[in-house]
This record gives C-alpha cells, structure tokens and sequence, in this order.
C-alpha cells in the first residue's frame, strides 16, 4: 500500500468540477483508492462518497492506494490533487 497526506489549497475545498474529474482519473486505475479525513473516509471512485466527507480549504486528507499499479496511480493522483485542488 502507498499513501499520502495532501493539504487542501482549493478555497472552495474538494467541489464537484474537480471532483468528478479525480474520480475519472481513479476509475482508470485498478488501485483501490480511499481519502481519509478526521474519522471518515471513502472510496475514491465513489463521487458521493467523496463529495460528503465535506473536505475545505486547509483540511489535510490522507490518500491510501493499493493494488497492482498503486505507485502510478498515486503518483498520478498527487499531481492532480497539487494542480487542481
């Protein structure tokens, strides 16, 4: 398992443009990818899911992937998260 801690820099928080388009990203992985934050957490792949942990500007999320190409998926999702959120 690879993880990850990204602080939120977005001031609208995880919103629903780039959250649609993480999701997308995630589901192009075969890497179970789940966020965590405070005592919650959800699958990546789930909108909904992700949408409801209610994720804000400055909020610090943990981002947990496994599975066979972890390493790129989590690579690829830290990008995305710095270049977008």
């Amino acid at each position: 398992m690879t993880s990850f801690d990204y602080t939120i820099k977005d001031e609208n928080g995880i919103h629903a443009r780039p959250a649609g388009e993480l999701v997308k990203l995630v589901k192009a992985h075969g890497s179970k990818v789940v966020v965590k934050f405070g005592d919650k957490q959800a699958e990546m792949k789930k909108l909904l899911a992700l949408m409801g942990l209610g994720i804000k500007q400055g909020d610090t999320i943990t981002v947990e992937v496994e599975g066979d190409d972890e390493a790129a998926a989590a690579k690829e999702i830290e990008d995305f998260l710095k270049a977008n959120l």
